[in-house]
């Protein structure tokens, strides 16, 4: 998963790999400060140029419970802008949709919203 950039939550202050509050600095990692701030996040998936359509769309209603339509507009879009998020929720809700995705020889990560 990728690092990200500081965003201010409330009197929290996130940055790269840290957590500031009052003052006091702790090192985490990117997932401990997303789900000790209970942050809501979003399932990105890259596009590849081995999956066939039909592969991500299956893959997209079995493991994102995607409608067929939904699917196909995400591949679509996947396909025409390089990435698309596929779904929202928690850290906790996204991890194993995530590692589903990745096995399957997809490219994905998740990224607080």
């Amino acid at each position: 998963m990728s690092n990200f950039c500081t965003t201010f939550v409330g009197k929290r202050i996130l940055k790269k790999d840290m957590l500031l509050i009052n003052h006091q600095e702790q090192t985490l990692t990117d997932t401990d400060v997303l789900v000790a701030l209970g942050e809501e996040c979003k399932l990105i998936l890259y596009n590849d140029d081995v999956n066939t359509f039909d592969y991500v769309i299956e893959l997209l209603m079995d493991i994102c419970e995607h409608t067929l339509e939904q699917a196909q507009q995400c591949a679509l879009i996947v396909h025409y802008s390089g990435k698309c998020p596929v779904k929202e929720g928690s850290y906790e809700d996204l991890l194993p949709r995530c590692s589903k995705l990745l096995n399957a020889g997809l490219t994905a990560e998740i990224l607080p919203i």
